[in-house]
């Protein structure tokens, strides 16, 4: 039997050592297919049509042969990336910080429409070797001057029948016409329309074709959840996922080797036995730990993709993800980690808001539907720790010589003439050291956008394929809204053909409000009436009025009730204050003078 090729490395594509270090450090080791078709092609400045879904890693397909190419000395925009959604645009920009640690003194500015704009005209003043934008931000800073591409190299169009999608590709050739016509271009895009065909023919000089089709699949047996968080919360959930899961082994995976040990100790501090396994280990002590789990002298691992390559491990009943895998392959061969030999496995996935997108490619390439975790309550941890608590009890009753120290008990409490449960509850006491049993209750959270800030989406969908929200339409129309709901116009209806799913979607895509947070939508012949909580930020709502649903632009405005209320965004104008009033009547001013939005800013 002839041997199997090798599977290629990125050593063997001829990048420059300081990417090599960067994919070193974050654990790459094996290309995906499709950075293995690509990264040859764009190494050799030959423009590229790619044919890739979300998931299938070709961020990094572009990025590192584009960066391998940038003259750091020259501080201008060598590289431009456009993305459909202000999400991927701080996704990628993330990604060619990441991949370029080792390049001495290279910058990378994400420039998206909801931002102001100072931060980004002061970035690109200071020299940027890349910009990663949303075709309307981009456009505005052309416009205005702020953004000059005289020595644009590259431009990569990033998920190209989303932008099509989202009525942005008039932008895109308006870009696309002001920039270089000497210039390296790669576009990717999911599915190919008749019309990025045709950008494609027309900007795209020879280009290179690949086709990336995910094939992916699960097994039945594992039941597969996820769970929104913000990173700084993690170790929070995760700590309460641990203490009420019933598993018998774990595997956690993270980006780095650095989070593997730093995770380690922490989840140690906290009591459960865990260890860490990843590349910088020896060979000895990788199969020790691994050993350990096996014969049950060790219950969590937490690993990197490239430690816990071959692991097979019956014990494992969950897989936690941590990290979201950096393609939906790699969530694939991790999540096979559990539900070997036909026995039940459990995989959580810790999904960021700006991760969304990873989700619902992860769900579309295994075909599968993956459901929102329920995470422990306060009550319910407390519940579990006091079970276990009562079962350490029976254990030692049943496995343990009692005889001398009844004896010393029997002693103190004729002495101290003490009754015998307060002794027992004095050693309960003193066997939980300075830990309580019970943890504290969780704060009240604060309303729907607290501080001002953007709320976490709980949805993977697009914002018009988003579930439509769950209460009913209201049947009569003026009815007055809750409390801490408020009530809007925008100005699309029924005579445009708009369903409630591609309202809800709209606005919880770009207010990043859970669907569960919008109230009743009227929908009428010309416009439609929907309630949104209370408090709704400035930038939000700026930001709404520019959004298009079913070919037409929301343009929100706030349906005055008996109290005096507003249309921009405001607080009540009764409430204003005289020098509030001059702001608002400069910032009028100052929008005559600005250059008109176009379509969205995202």
């Amino acid at each position: 039997m002839p041997d199997q090729p090798e599977e290629p490395q990125f050593r063997d594509f001829g990048l420059p050592d300081a990417l090599l270090r960067a994919l070193d450090d974050v654990g790459y080791e094996t290309p995906t297919p499709i950075q293995t078709q690509a990264i040859p092609q764009l190494m050799q400045g030959l423009d590229l049509l790619g044919h890739a879904p979300t998931g299938t890693g070709k961020t990094a397909a572009f990025a590192l042969p584009l960066l391998s190419r940038i003259n750091l000395e020259q501080r201008q925009v060598q590289l431009m990336v456009l993305a459909p959604t202000r999400e991927l645009a701080i996704q990628v920009a993330e990604a060619l910080q990441k991949y370029s640690t080792h390049l001495p003194g290279f910058h990378v500015v994400p420039i998206y429409g909801g931002q102001e704009y100072g931060g980004q005209i002061r970035q690109l003043r200071r020299g940027v070797h890349a910009v990663v934008g949303t075709p309307g931000r981009v456009m505005d800073h052309m416009r205005r001057g702020t953004l000059r591409l005289d020595s644009l190299a590259a431009l990569v169009l990033d998920e190209a029948d989303e932008m099509l999608r989202m009525g942005f590709i008039d932008d895109v050739e308006w870009i696309l016409t002001q920039v270089p016509d000497q210039k390296q271009m790669a576009l990717f895009s999911a599915t190919m329309p008749r019309e990025i065909q045709r950008i494609a023919r027309q900007y795209l000089r020879n280009p290179q074709s690949i086709s990336i089709a995910t094939r992916a699949s699960t097994a039945d047996n594992i039941r597969q959840r996820y769970w929104s968080v913000k990173q700084t919360h993690k170790l929070d959930a995760l700590t309460r996922i641990l203490e009420v899961e019933v598993f018998e082994a774990m595997l956690i995976f993270v980006r780095t080797r650095i989070q593997t040990t730093d995770l380690a100790e922490r989840l140690t501090a906290r009591g459960f036995t865990a260890a860490a396994l990843n590349g910088d280990m020896q060979q000895k002590l990788r199969e020790q730990k691994i050993n350990d789990l096996t014969r049950g002298s060790l219950d969590i691992l937490i690993a990197t993709d490239v430690a816990a390559r071959g692991l097979d491990v019956s014990r494992i009943s969950h897989v936690i993800n941590y990290d979201i895998p950096n393609d939906t392959e790699a969530y694939i061969h991790r999540i096979g980690r559990t539900g070997r030999a036909g026995r039940p496995g459990d995989a959580i996935l810790f999904v960021a808001p700006r991760e969304q997108r990873m989700l619902a490619a992860i769900e579309r390439a295994t075909g599968q539907k993956i459901e929102r975790l329920e995470l422990p309550t306060t009550e319910m941890v407390n519940n579990k720790r006091i079970a276990d608590f009562k079962q350490s009890i029976t254990d030692t009753l049943a496995n343990s010589e009692l005889d001398y120290m009844r004896d010393i008990l029997s002693q103190y409490q004729r002495e101290h003439d003490v009754p015998s449960l307060d002794i027992a509850a004095a050693l309960a006491t003193l066997s939980m050291g300075a830990k309580s049993l019970l943890v504290p209750a969780a704060p009240t959270p604060k309303g729907a956008f607290e501080d001002g800030g953007r709320p976490s989406r709980d949805t993977g969908k697009d914002r018009n394929e988003a579930r439509p929200s769950r209460k009913k339409p209201q049947k009569k129309a003026g009815k007055p809204p809750a409390e801490d709901m408020e009530q809007f116009r925008i100005e699309v209806g029924r005579h445009h053909d708009v369903q409630p799913g591609n309202i809800v979607g709209a606005i919880a895509n770009e207010a990043g409000l859970d669907s569960e947070h919008i109230g009743h939508i009227e929908i009428h012949e010309d416009h439609s009436l929907i309630e949104l909580p209370v408090g709704m930020p400035k930038p939000i709502f700026k930001d709404l009025k520019k959004v298009w649903v079913c070919g037409r632009q929301l343009n929100i405005t706030r349906v005055k009730t008996n109290l005096a209320t507003t249309s921009d965004g405001g607080a009540d104008k009764r409430a204003a204050k005289p020098r509030d009033k001059g702001r608002a009547k400069a910032g009028k001013e100052k929008g005559r003078r600005r250059t008109p939005a176009v379509k969205s800013d995202r």
